[in-house]
């Protein structure tokens, strides 16, 4: 590939080049760490070393079962995610549609999501107790207003020219539905759960502030207490890679369900 190609806009690159130019950005990453911790321009208590890091992730796993607080964790924002996708999913669809759906549902979806769903959490202890509930509930509402919200976006850029075309070869309204808006939706759709999903790991620590005793946001929430930073970074390089796992499980999906879309950085 030649060097004038690389600066192309939307050109693809080859896979090793793509590959290179990750890893390149997490070392440097590392390099800049590295020289602000063992050249002492930070002291420990901001900013550990990167060596002090593992230690606290190995006696973190080792010592105090982080990995139930990981899988707690995994599922309070999996059933909060899932729950805001079944709904909002459908609905966004409809919105996109249908201008009478958009018409009832949208100012009213676009007023609450501008709500911080921190500000709702003394009403969902209220309404729901200080359990599982009330914790789903904090990840559901800061996730399901902007996902529903982007599906019904990502519906109403359908062609018309697709959907005139379809009713000229007789497609019933329900035929236009399941042939033509929802395979067209479907590729934006899917990068929204993909995005969105990443935005209700945002709201775990938020979720796991009051009255709870497990997950990587209470972990992150006592260490802060007691100022164990090490322990803190830890929490956060951790929701950090179940994110990265995350985004390549959907890119893969996505790459398997719609490849004729070529998406991707690599070529």
């Amino acid at each position: 590939m030649s060097r004038s190609k690389i600066f192309v806009p939307k050109a693809a690159i080859p896979p090793h080049l793509y590959a290179l130019c990750s890893v390149v950005a997490f070392a440097l990453l590392l390099l800049v760490w590295s020289a602000l911790t063992y050249g002492a321009f930070v002291p420990p208590l901001f900013l550990p070393t990167p060596d002090a890091i593992v230690t606290s992730a190995v006696t973190l796993f080792a010592e105090f079962d982080l990995l139930s607080d990981v899988l707690a964790s995994v599922m309070r924002v999996s059933a909060g995610f899932l729950l805001a996708a079944v709904i909002g999913v459908p609905l966004g669809v409809l919105m996109g549609s249908l201008k009478t759906f958009e018409a009832f549902f949208e100012p009213l979806l676009g007023f609450i999501r501008y709500m911080p769903a921190s500000a709702f959490i003394p009403l969902f202890i209220l309404w729901l107790g200080i359990g599982e509930s009330e914790k789903i509930a904090v990840i559901f509402f800061g996730t399901f207003f902007q996902l529903t919200l982007m599906v019904m976006d990502v519906t109403k850029n359908v062609s018309i020219d697709l959907i005139n075309t379809a009713y000229t070869l007789g497609v019933s309204q329900r035929g236009v539905f399941r042939r033509v808006i929802l395979p067209a939706s479907l590729p934006g759709i899917v990068d929204t759960l993909r995005i969105t999903f990443g935005w209700a790991w945002t709201y775990l620590v938020v979720a796991e502030i009051v009255a709870a005793s497990s997950g990587l946001g209470y972990m992150i929430m006592q260490s802060q207490r007691f100022l164990k930073t090490s322990n803190i970074i830890v929490g956060i390089v951790v929701i950090g890679i179940i994110g990265i796992i995350i985004d390549v499980l959907f890119k893969w999906l996505y790459g398997r369900l719609f490849p004729w879309l070529g998406k991707g950085g690599a070529a």
